[in-house]
């Protein structure tokens, strides 16, 4: 089954509740929180407050991804602030497995991300860690830029090595996602799909998630 994820990112922020809701409204089953520290990544977006003062205003899936140092140290404040997923990069802390793994005893799902540049390879030993894995398909940090389609090589070999050991493993694409190239996001094995301007700046977003859906 497909999954939408609309990027908040690409909201208006003076008016973030409405959006989240407005989206949700036209048939996103998440909603995709991109919490950023200005040092992982060279960007700063919002933290567990945020989080905490939208959760009211849907019953959407808060996909929450972390693109912070050391994630450890925030998991208890997002699971608190309403994160029902919560996605940490590979390459942002020393003991990915631990943090994974405290993530699901405090009851949300975990998620792995890695860069463009991680190998997919790094996602394996994980894998029975993990409810979700994140293949960035751009370089993480800012919205709007172009899809990097060798990325899509990457979801191809997690899928199969998924798919290979009985695993039945949501895998999501963030970055420069459109109706333009969904369907070769979709061919990769892709099933969450992150998309921030396609919906949140269309005139009409039940068209584009229906049209990324379908």
């Amino acid at each position: 089954m497909i999954i939408v994820s609309p990027s908040v990112l690409a909201a208006d922020f003076s008016k973030l509740g409405d959006e989240i809701k407005k989206v949700a409204d036209a048939g996103a089953e998440y909603i995709h929180l991109d919490v950023m520290d200005g040092a992982f990544v060279p960007n700063m977006s919002f933290g567990a407050p945020v989080i905490s003062c939208v959760r009211k205003v849907t019953n959407a899936k808060f996909d929450v991804h972390l693109m912070i140092n050391d994630p450890i140290r925030y998991i208890d404040d997002f699971i608190a602030a309403g994160a029902d997923i919560i996605t940490i990069h590979y390459e942002s802390c020393d003991d990915p497995k631990a943090v994974l793994r405290y993530i699901r005893e405090k009851g949300a799902l975990a998620s792995l991300s890695i860069k463009p540049a991680t190998p997919a390879e790094a996602v394996y030993p994980l894998i029975n860690e993990l409810d979700m894995v994140l293949v960035m398909t751009v370089e993480p940090g800012f919205g709007g830029q172009k899809m990097i389609p060798e990325t899509l090589e990457k979801v191809r070999a997690i899928r199969d090595f998924a798919t290979s050991r009985g695993i039945d493993l949501n895998i999501e694409v963030d970055g420069g996602i459109t109706t333009d190239n969904i369907s070769l996001v979709k061919e990769a094995g892709a099933n969450v799909i992150v998309a921030g301007s396609a919906v949140f700046k269309a005139q009409d977003p039940a068209s584009v998630i229906a049209a990324i859906k379908n």
